[in-house]
């Protein structure tokens, strides 16, 4: 089985700055791609960034603050996000899509958690 461990969730005052990580471990061929998605209730989960080799993309609100990353062995994910505001509190979600099976190119999403991100004013 796969497992997603995440980290570095907390409260910090608008302004601030917070490094998320998520590890990966498990039985794992290949890790094809990791990201981060945040929700609040009542709406829908959304993405953040992601990163795949050397490709990431981010959502617009994240575009400038937030960085995504990878460690050496691409199977832990950074996400080192500054100037927080009020807007960026949710519930923060790592999400990594693995290869476990290479014979019949089995791939999944697999998902952390959650860690809260709590901004103030």
């Amino acid at each position: 089985q796969v497992q997603l461990v995440e980290s570095g969730g907390g409260l910090v005052q608008a302004g601030g700055s917070l490094r998320l990580s998520c590890a990966a471990s498990g039985r794992i061929f290949s890790v094809n791609a990791m990201g981060w998605y945040r929700q609040t209730p009542g709406k829908q989960r959304e993405l953040v960034a992601f990163i795949s080799g050397v490709n990431t993309n981010y959502a617009d609100s994240a575009k400038g603050r937030f960085t995504i990353s990878t460690n050496n062995g691409k199977n832990t994910v950074y996400l080192q996000m500054n100037n927080l505001t009020p807007e960026d509190t949710a519930i923060y979600y790592c999400n990594a899509r693995i290869t476990v099976d290479s014979v019949d190119s089995v791939t999944y999403n697999f998902w952390g958690q959650g860690t809260q991100v709590t901004i103030s004013s």
